[in-house]
């Protein structure tokens, strides 16, 4: 009965698209596709409105009911076009003319927030733009996200300056990173990839929260982040970022890009840091961040004619960190970690047929990432880690509102890990080949209702058969009211020790289970998005959000069974999940002036050792305010952010010797920057950390780190550094 009813409740979708669209294609007189050009009907009342895609394709409703037969195509830079429809079967080829005078001076009468969400995506998705991520010192991807309420990055030892995302209240080993819709920075890489990633190349970054796209693969659980980097076919022939702070660390990022013809043009990146500084602010003779020096550099090219588009690219990645104790204390205690990172791609994209959004794309990804490690004379981690892929997409409609994905991928991962403490030791020497299929089906009703449904199956040399359901829906109760809701399921193959880095620092001794399962869990989802018109024709963005993570299997990291060991297990059938409710209000309150609101409540538990308890070292709640000003013809800009975050559980200490507190407290972080725009460059000059606040004792037992059983740096919950100032310059050759 019930199966009959589920095809029922189809086939009465599929006969609710029957209403009339008018399709085509924007192109320049060079037979280049227009992405984002507008596609709008003359004189409607009801916001009739659509954008060209990457491929200069669109669909828009007919607007029967005004008697509108008037289509107006426009993009910035060139001629506008007015098409009268008379037929509306045969797909429209539009050509735009460029401009014929070239634009002087530009008054700016309306800003766009620089944070939006992605009205159109079926999947609940936010994108940073550009300028939000000059609001801050953004020197790599690990300091984008601190005007950004949704993700959490934090410092995970006192020791190695390792960061970590967290987002929907789980560490950022759940999240699936992406650099240009690829995966990438897995597995070894994963304690310092927010550092390869120099904030001057990025153009914007999307954060989907839940699971998301099953062409992507499998690894998403509780969301995914794309980073796009800038393209050398629009971007300028050169930029120069300098940046310096107070403690003496110095950056530099330059970006190059050549239009060597019509078809084909490549763009160098460059960037260069050092920060050799030692520091030691609460006199524990323990340095507060490591000194650093990384040498990042890549270069892509691009190629662009008629109908096909390809892209490859290498990217190397040199660092080397130091920390540990003071090097004026005797025989100290000492950090050393190197790290060499080769990645190579190569993407191709080939429309074939642009009235049916026919298209075929090849994507391949190779890298080597070697990192050795030393922890004083004690303790040494080496991983090298050889990893490739390949994901071929085949993409077409269906029928008018039906969109058919799908395709095959291969990935495989070869590891060569070793790792020795004085008691324990470590080796994974292994190989994972994973083959894999989708397929992923979206209806969509006049934008109205939206259903994305997708279905991936993997095979796994480690773990056997897998399958990845995932379910999408968007519904317009309104004229600019959004619900969606989710639910998918996600998998991935834990790296321990890379992945849990932070308790290298420390003497604990290491325990592992003997057979480490594949992670597995499903996540559910549901979001309203509001905009609302207000005064001047400006919006005030509503969201309300709720996600839910429930584990079938985890890598329960046990710090709580003995304060002096560390034991890594299988969920084995016991509970473990995690809860999240944000909600969040943003408007530009005043020409210029935008101001984002947000507050966050977590629940996250896991069973540990038959005990349902708080997973520790993470917030109960997070509350944000950001605002941001900028004068007429922004020439200057404004910009303070106030983070609040909440308390939250400890590892248990020692019943006999307790070094540290069961629970930490609430604390806020202040920062702030002020830019003033020129012509072709721009200086900024800001702070973080505004009020000082620091973790006290964040090293347990520093006194005397080679022996001491109680030495431990994992115990990280706050910031490690005071109030820090910065200057920096931007240059700009356009």
């Amino acid at each position: 009965m019930k199966k009959t009813l589920y095809i029922s409740l189809f086939f009465t979708l599929l006969s609710l698209s029957a209403a009339a669209q008018v399709k085509g294609r924007v192109t320049n007189a060079a037979k280049q596709p227009l992405p984002f050009a507008s596609v709008f009907w003359t004189g409607t009342q009801h916001n009739h409105f659509t954008q060209t895609a990457a491929d200069g394709t669109f669909s828009i409703d007919y607007c029967a009911d005004e008697m509108q037969d008037k289509l107006v195509v426009s993009s910035f830079g060139y001629e506008s076009d007015t098409i009268i429809i008379t037929d509306r079967e045969t797909p429209l080829s539009i050509v735009l003319a460029q401009t014929a005078t070239a634009l002087g001076g530009v008054e700016v009468t309306a800003q766009q927030m620089s944070t939006s969400t992605m009205r159109g995506a079926v999947v609940h998705s936010v994108k940073l733009h550009k300028d939000e991520l000059s609001k801050a010192a953004c020197c790599n991807l690990s300091e984008s996200f601190e005007t950004n309420a949704s993700v959490d990055v934090s410092v995970t030892d006192a020791a190695t300056g390792a960061k970590q995302i967290k987002l929907l209240g789980l560490s950022g080993r759940y999240v699936q990173m992406l650099t240009e819709n690829t995966p990438n920075f897995r597995g070894i890489a994963a304690p310092f990839s927010l550092s390869y990633v120099p904030g001057a190349w990025i153009e914007s970054i999307s954060i989907s929260k839940g699971t998301s796209s099953v062409a992507n693969g499998y690894e998403a659980i509780t969301g995914q982040i794309n980073v796009e980097f800038l393209k050398p076919q629009r971007s300028n022939p050169l930029e120069v970022n300098l940046y310096l702070n107070d403690e003496e660390r110095t950056e530099m990022n330059l970006t190059s890009a050549l239009k060597v013809n019509e078809h084909l043009s490549t763009g160098v990146f460059a960037h260069v840091s050092h920060d050799t500084q030692q520091h030691d602010s609460n006199g524990d003779n323990f340095l507060d961040r490591p000194t650093m020096k990384q040498y990042n550099l890549m270069n892509r090219w691009n190629y662009e004619h008629d109908r096909y588009h390809g892209q490859i690219g290498l990217h190397y990645i040199n660092e080397n960190r130091q920390s540990g104790q003071l090097r004026t204390v005797a025989n100290p205690y000492e950090i050393n970690i190197e790290t060499e990172r080769f990645n190579a791609f190569s993407k191709h994209g080939y429309i074939l047929n642009p009235e049916h959004r026919t298209s075929l794309a090849l994507i391949l990804t190779a890298s080597s990432h070697d990192m050795k490690s030393t922890y004083a004379t004690a303790r040494r981690y080496d991983g090298l880690q050889k990893n490739g892929y390949a994901n071929a997409i085949f993409a077409t409609e269906l029928g008018e509102h039906h969109f058919l994905n799908t395709g095959v991928s291969f990935n495989t991962d070869n590891y060569r890990e070793s790792a020795a403490g004085q008691e324990w030791a470590y080796n994974n020497n292994s190989t994972e080949h994973t083959v894999g299929a989708f397929a992923e089906y979206t209806l969509n009703l006049h934008e109205k209702f939206v259903a994305l449904a997708g279905l991936r199956a993997d095979h796994s040399s480690r773990f056997g058969m897998f399958v990845t359901p995932r379910v999408h829906l968007k519904y317009n109760l309104a004229n600019k009211l959004y619900l969606r809701s989710s639910v998918g399921k996600g998998y991935r193959t834990a790296v321990i020790l890379a992945e849990n880095n932070n308790v290298l620092a420390s003497n604990r001794t290491l325990h592992f289970d003997s057979n480490m399962q594949q992670e597995e869990a499903w996540n559910y989802g549901m979001s309203a998005v509001a905009h609302i018109p207000t005064i001047h024709k400006r919006e005030l963005i509503l969201s309300a959000e709720y996600y839910y993570t429930n584990f079938e299997q985890q890598v329960v990291v046990n710090m709580d069974r003995n304060a002096h060991e560390v034991w890594f297990e299988n969920l084995d059938g016991n509970r473990s999940y995690a809860s999240s409710m944000q909600f969040e209000a943003a408007q530009e309150v005043l020409k210029g002036w935008t101001v984002t609101a947000a507050h966050r409540i977590t629940h996250t538990r896991q069973t540990i050792d038959g005990e349902l308890r708080e997973v520790p070292l993470t917030s109960r709640y997070k509350s944000m305010l950001s605002t941001s000003y900028a004068t007429p013809k922004r020439s200057w800009q404004f910009d303070f952010t106030a983070q609040f975050n909440g308390g939250g559980r400890m590892p248990t200490p020692d019943a006999e010797n307790p070094l540290w507190n069961d629970r930490f407290k609430p604390y806020t972080v202040l920062l702030g920057q002020i830019t003033k725009y020129f012509d072709k460059w721009s200086v900024f000059a800001g702070t973080e950390n505004m009020t000082g606040f620091m973790q006290k004792n964040p090293v347990i037992a520093p006194e005397n780190p080679l022996s001491d059983p109680n030495f431990d740096a994992s115990m990280v919950w706050g910031p490690l550094s005071g109030r820090m100032l910065y200057i920096g310059l931007k240059l700009r050759i356009e």
